[in-house]
């Protein structure tokens, strides 16, 4: 499996093909084979650096409340922002 680093930007390029309002998990930015390959270790280092990535940049994907399964969820709105990593 790919470096984490490869990982977390195909995820951040994935939420491109996300519609306005769609509320997703990092896991559904992956097919369910490509997911279920990645180690649990890296899934769980993937998570937390999809939050930070989402948390620092002003874009348009906002973490929103957790699963009951204890997974964070994101929203992608839409947005004014010149730039974000999702034009």
């Amino acid at each position: 499996m790919g470096d984490v680093n490869e990982l977390l930007e195909e995820a951040i390029k994935e939420t491109k093909n996300l519609n306005q309002g769609e509320v997703f998990l990092v896991k559904d930015l992956f097919k369910g084979y490509v997911w279920n390959r990645i180690p649990r270790k890296d899934r769980l280092l993937l998570g937390t650096l999809f939050l930070n990535r989402v948390s620092k940049m002003n874009g348009n994907l906002k973490a929103i409340e957790k699963t009951s399964s204890n997974q964070q969820r994101y929203i992608k709105e839409s947005s004014n922002f010149k730039g974000d990593y999702n034009d």
